[in-house]
């Protein structure tokens, strides 16, 4: 085993040039967040195909680092349609979602300009679903509305991310039930109206991390589907295929991570570390060469695993309760 290259970082105020030494520049895997390597089990197909044949939004729910928001990436990638996405705040109205009026740029512009009259279609900006409405309209009638990236590649479907819709507002989900059922929105400021053609009908994913429910009328409009934490198995095929082609993550070194890692699940967390956790942890662990047998919290070397644990904890506590899983002892 070898220790991190966090030891190019001694702490002593010595710089790493006066060390005689180089920054590594940093080395990602490439394409290591692809589409492809994306896995749905056979629930989460069932419901996305349910979803494309009604035409009605997919909500998905489950923990976070569960895929949730992948799954828009991969549904878009598999069906090569362009995706789009809106991320909710907990400001966010129903309006957001279609487009945005810099009422503010415009009243500074009124008074600075020498026009008499100002075009209010240069203050909206279209957002998420009022660009995927655009792409289903002929591009010579869609074009001066859509961002440069998507001028001209219409007409053609979408898929639409909504990304954490239960931070909303809890009046947002049933003001734009309509909106969303009928794919049309209004410009209030232009009094302008556009709708899709419904054979192009937009393509909704909505995901929840479930912090506060969401209104019956607007989940009666919904298929739904929980993500549930992907089993030792499938969390093994996640891992096989995100790094295909890396000689070090052999199926005895991913055996043993993928087992230490639901033992750590177990334990009582306050946050349970998700798959993008446990997939960063495996590169923390390669990086330390450490054989299969040091990966075991029973048998392994405590020291090294307590460093490895800083990208699976989020807490004192839970940084804590994994230090006493494997035998550390808490030292200043």
């Amino acid at each position: 085993m070898k220790e991190l290259n966090l030891h190019l970082y001694e702490g002593n105020g010595i710089p790493i040039k006066k060390r005689n030494m180089e920054l590594p520049g940093y080395q990602p895997i490439e394409d290591f967040d692809h589409p492809r390597y994306y896995i749905a089990d056979k629930g989460l197909r069932n419901a996305v195909n349910v979803a494309l044949a009604l035409g009605q939004p997919l909500l998905v729910t489950g923990e976070p680092g569960t895929g949730k928001t992948q799954l828009a990436d991969s549904i878009a990638w598999e069906l090569g349609l362009p995706k789009l996405e809106f991320h909710t705040k907990t400001t966010s109205t129903a309006v957001d979602l279609f487009y945005q009026y810099d009422a503010l740029r415009r009243f500074q512009d009124a008074h600075l300009s020498e026009k008499k009259r100002l075009n209010i279609d240069d203050y909206i900006t279209f957002q998420a679903l009022g660009n995927a409405i655009l792409l289903t309209m002929p591009p010579e009638e869609a074009n001066e509305y859509l961002p440069e990236a998507l001028k001209g590649i219409g007409p053609t479907r979408s898929v639409v991310l909504i990304d954490e819709i239960d931070k909303a507002p809890r009046d947002l989900p049933n003001d734009v039930l309509d909106e969303i059922e009928k794919m049309r929105f209004t410009v209030k400021e232009t009094g302008k109206t556009f709708k899709t053609i419904k054979r192009l009908r937009p393509i909704l994913v909505l995901s929840s991390n479930s912090e506060k429910n969401l209104p019956d009328a607007f989940l009666r409009r919904c298929v739904f589907y929980h993500i549930p934490f992907p089993a030792p198995q499938q969390l093994k095929e996640i891992v096989q295929k995100r790094f295909a082609g890396q000689p070090d993550f052999t199926p005895a070194f991913i055996d043993a991570a993928v087992n230490s890692f639901f033992e750590i699940r177990s334990l009582a967390l306050k946050k349970k570390p998700a798959t993008a956790e446990f997939l960063g942890w495996l590169q923390v662990l390669r990086s330390m060469e450490l054989d299969p047998k040091d990966i075991d919290l029973k048998t392994g070397k405590a020291e090294a695993l307590v460093i490895s644990f800083n990208i699976l904890a989020k807490s004192d506590e839970d940084f804590s309760a994994m230090r006493k899983k494997v035998g550390a002892e808490m030292k200043e």
